[in-house]
């Protein structure tokens, strides 16, 4: 995790293996663009499964789609907090959402290891960026609109969440969160573009 702050201001990057998990089993079921935001597949890329017989009498696709919607809606909010608990192998938390259970099931030891693996990419990254200090940009941009506006920082927090996401972008998520690329911080004109406006908003 990157934690950065000052005055009455902080923000953090980090990524999440709850979300990690239920991306991954969004990409697997192909709900292509489920979710708000509809985010950009996976990199690695996730092989597909059909999931037709496996949900066909609890709703089929389309009752899978708007159970996993509203579980990922609950990590977003919840972030960094894990909600609901995911207890393998019945998933009772999940109970009210048959479809998802019957996915969960099928697929939590796959979704699992790749999670796993992604969770150790991302540490590998984050020391790459300490060495390099290249999360010191965030400080920067604080700087920059406190230095524009001629003002100290109203209080603020803003949460990053880092995704293996094959497009290198970011998506604001009102009033404090951010959904990212893990890749767009080795961009750092593209990543200021993203992020600068949401700080000027904020501090």
């Amino acid at each position: 995790m990157h934690d950065t702050g000052g005055q009455g201001w902080r923000i953090t990057m980090d990524t999440s293996r709850p979300m990690l998990i239920a991306f991954y089993l969004k990409e697997v079921a192909g709900l292509d663009g489920a979710g708000t935001p509809s985010l950009s597949h996976a990199a690695p890329k996730v092989r597909q499964a059909d999931h037709t017989h496996l949900t066909a009498e609890v709703g089929g696709v389309h009752a899978l789609k708007t159970e996993w919607e509203a579980w990922w809606e609950q990590l977003i909010r919840a972030h960094p907090k894990q909600a609901p608990e995911l207890v393998p192998p019945d998933f009772k938390a999940f109970g009210n959402s048959p479809a998802l259970q019957r996915v969960l099931q099928a697929h939590f030891g796959a979704a699992l290891g790749w999670a796993r693996d992604r969770l150790d990419e991302y540490s590998e990254l984050e020391a790459v960026r300490e060495a390099s200090g290249a999360a010191s940009v965030l400080g920067d941009m604080v700087e920059d609109r406190l230095l524009e506006v001629g003002r100290s920082s109203r209080d603020f927090s803003l949460t990053i969440i880092e995704l293996p996401l094959k497009e290198p972008r970011a998506w604001y998520l009102e009033p404090d969160k951010m959904i990212m690329s893990h890749k767009l911080l080795s961009q750092p004109e593209v990543f200021r573009s993203y992020v600068q406006p949401v700080v000027d908003i904020l501090a």
